[in-house]
């Protein structure tokens, strides 16, 4: 268990999987029973491709949870596509995991745009004003985190675009509506909302080494994918179009301008690591999202280490 959940063995994470699972039988009517879940035993070493399928083999039913019917081509674009003949290098993340990269890779972006396995605890309270500057999206029976507000709570405990919660004050949030957990959220105690979040589920990182004349290799408008350049590093290392851009260097992008995004691609220097959402999930999250409350007020400070 601490290899999957280093941080949060007394969250109760098989109850959390149970929940999720029990619901959507009840939606779908089934009655066949789960498998049970294998977890490594002390001494065992994991084959290599566990650190990359340990939280979807956890939550085997994460697509019809998203009430989206995923296509085999679909997951398999959600898949990180190692790089082609370049050398790469193995980075060992602060949860124990093994990240891949080109060999300059091991920089500060590539660290903040870190997607870790397993589940994570977060606390906050409420600001003066009784506010956690957090809007959630419910996606069918799913709850995500839709927009974080610069210099409020959530932004400062680290909650980011596309997370996904499953508690709330020890409250499983299956099938809520925005309603019930926006409402559930203005009772709570403001002195400490507990939280169980799930780092960024559909989101993946590619990172990118610039050419001498300073490109990566990808074309987008409006934060959207729209094409590759033919061996360059971005079709390398295996982006694809079709998916928004997130972040760059971990540092949000949801809502900005593509010239602003652009500027903060020239400032990464040679290696640029960029955080990638299938659009077909990215516009199910933001759909009836206010553009210029995003616009103005999302939270785009660059994450601490």
């Amino acid at each position: 268990m601490s290899r999957l959940y280093p941080t949060l063995e007394d969250m109760r994470v098989d109850q959390l999987q149970t929940a999720q699972v029990n619901h959507e039988r009840a939606i779908t009517g089934s009655s066949a029973q789960a498998p049970p879940l294998q977890y490594p035993q002390p001494g065992m070493q994991p084959p290599a491709h566990v650190p990359a399928i340990s939280a979807s083999a956890l939550y085997p039913s994460l697509g019809e949870y998203m009430g989206l019917q995923l296509t085999p081509e679909m997951a398999q674009n959600m898949q990180v596509v190692p790089s082609q003949g370049m050398e790469v290098g193995v980075r060992q993340t602060r949860s124990g995991q093994n990240q891949i990269a080109p060999i300059t890779g091991n920089n500060l972006g590539l660290a903040r745009a870190e997607i870790k396995s397993g589940i994570r605890e977060v606390i906050l309270c409420k600001d003066q004003d009784g506010k956690l500057g957090l809007r959630i999206r419910h996606v069918n029976s799913g709850i995500f985190v839709a927009f974080v507000q610069v210099g409020l709570p959530a932004a400062l405990a680290g909650l980011r675009f596309g997370d996904q919660i499953l508690q709330i004050n020890g409250q499983t949030v299956a099938g809520w509506d925005n309603n019930k957990a926006h409402n559930f959220l203005k009772k709570a105690d403001g002195q400490r909302i507990e939280f169980a979040v799930r780092d960024r589920p559909f989101e993946r990182t590619v990172t990118m080494q610039k050419d001498s004349n300073g490109f990566i290799g990808f074309v987008y408008k409006d934060g959207r994918i729209k094409s590759l350049v033919k061996d360059s590093s971005a079709a390398r290392n295996g982006l694809l179009t079709d998916h928004q851009l997130i972040e760059v260097g971990g540092q949000n992008v949801v809502g900005l301008k593509d010239k602003e995004t652009g500027a903060i691609i020239d400032s990464c220097g040679r290696t640029v690591t960029v955080t990638v959402m299938p659009c077909v999930i990215y516009d199910h999250i933001v759909k009836c999202m206010g553009s210029s409350i995003v616009k103005k007020l999302m939270d785009h400070s660059i994450p601490d280490l």
